[in-house]
């Protein structure tokens, strides 16, 4: 049974990181949320994240307060594949997965992402 993305939200880090990646291997798509300068950054003690949701609705439950002048921007797999994860991994830039209000959620280096979203094929 699917879950709503206000449903999954209420998860752990590590469920959501899980859903997330269901989610994303499912529609193809991951979405984040962008303002006039780009993508909107989230900040940790030591990392910079881009925020990912597995859906339009997810990334639009933050979008709110500071952030209520954010648009939803998806991101089609391949191309977050192919161009996002080495540029992300080139301005050591991490992955916040999933965030809600409350909890950043799983923030992990973008090849770990990929790694769970495409397989590499061992020859």
């Amino acid at each position: 049974m699917s879950k709503s993305p206000k449903d999954a939200s209420k998860m752990t880090p590590e469920a959501r990181y899980d859903y997330f990646i269901e989610q994303a291997k499912e529609h193809k798509t991951l979405w984040t949320l962008q303002d006039n300068d780009g993508c909107v950054m989230l900040t940790t003690e030591e990392e910079d994240c881009i925020p990912m949701w597995p859906s339009e609705e997810a990334a639009k439950l933050w979008a709110v307060d500071d952030w209520k002048d954010c648009t939803t921007l998806s991101i089609p797999l391949v191309e977050w594949l192919e161009r996002w994860v080495p540029g992300m991994q080139d301005d050591d830039l991490f992955v916040a997965v999933f965030p809600v209000q409350e909890d950043l959620g799983v923030v992990i280096e973008p090849y770990e992402v990929e790694q769970r979203l495409a397989p590499k094929q061992r020859h």
